[in-house]
């Protein structure tokens, strides 16, 4: 995965793991020229804060933030994504900055005799065709959801993502919102993520990441969620969810987040939330399904929270 991508063709892309790059070298997706980029000690590992806080390098590989136990007890949700996602080959190269900035999984994107919007065309071709593991809330002309499983994890942390340029990015900073169908990300051409900040860990925090998926190993979610919480008193005292596979970015499911804060933990609360997981939906003709998928994930790892 590379930590930034210039243009599709003709433009240089730069190349670290290379994960996502290759492949779309060897489809003829991406012809043009490569700038290899290497990590410095500022850009990998993980370095912690007086207060506890982490910060993440951009070169630091999806195995090495699932296998470290200190950021698992403090940010149990990140660990989790990163375990959960791709296959172990692709976590001990896949980058984390790669992770966030690749491109488009959408068929149409990567076949190289199409043009969608995100290489140079003037529609997008799902839209009105197979569109069966597109978006379900309709935020955009894209209707490709984001792949970067990172990104929906880090949004429920209200991570910060420093650049060569800029600091102090929110995922949705970094991301969009969704309303520019030719772009994956907001980086300007040639800007390089170099780290992600947390906040400090929450004190009593649990999380959990799930996925569903339409095969039982390596394969690209059709729905993603990563919920937080503080369960004290028999009541959700804090609670952060968010979600990727529905949306041209990841989502903080913020309707679900309202209806549980400060509710007790019960079958009925947690149901109720579930059920609101789904607030400002707008399905395609073949992605309703998505709807049932992210009601059943959140109800799931809801009860597990408050188990």
């Amino acid at each position: 995965m590379t930590t930034a991508t210039m243009t599709v063709s003709g433009a240089a892309e730069f190349r670290a793991a290379g994960t996502d790059l290759s492949e779309r070298r060897r489809s003829g997706v991406s012809t043009g020229p490569l700038i290899d980029i290497a990590p410095s000690p500022d850009t990998i590992g993980v370095a912690w804060g007086a207060d506890g806080a982490a910060r993440i390098g951009a070169f630091t590989t999806i195995a090495a933030i699932a296998a470290d136990a200190r950021l698992a007890q403090a940010y149990p949700g990140i660990a989790a994504a990163a375990l959960g996602l791709a296959t172990p080959q692709i976590r001990h190269l896949a980058t984390l900055g790669g992770n966030l900035a690749q491109r488009s999984r959408c068929w149409y994107f990567r076949d190289p005799h199409i043009a969608c919007l995100k290489k140079g065309g003037s529609d997008c071709p799902a839209r009105s065709g197979n569109h069966l593991y597109g978006v379900a809330f309709d935020l955009g002309p894209c209707v490709a959801p984001h792949p970067s499983t990172m990104a929906a994890a880090l949004l429920a942390y209200d991570a910060r993502i420093v650049t060569d340029r800029r600091n102090g990015l929110s995922i949705a900073d970094l991301l969009g919102d969704g309303s520019n169908g030719a772009a994956d990300h907001a980086l300007a051409p040639g800007e390089m993520i170099r780290n992600v900040e947390l906040p400090p860990p929450v004190s009593g925090e649990r999380a959990f990441y799930k996925r569903a998926i339409s095969r039982s190993h390596a394969e690209w979610p059709l729905a993603e969620v990563c919920a937080r919480a503080v369960v004290a008193g028999g009541a959700f005292q804090f609670i952060r969810i968010s979600a990727g596979g529905f949306a041209p970015v990841p989502l903080r499911l913020a309707a679900a987040e309202a209806a549980l804060q400060g509710q007790p933990a019960t079958a009925a609360a947690i149901a109720e939330a579930a059920r609101q997981a789904t607030s400002g939906a707008r399905p395609l003709p073949m992605t309703a399904y998505k709807l049932d998928l992210l009601e059943g994930v959140v109800r799931d790892l809801l009860e597990r929270l408050a188990a």
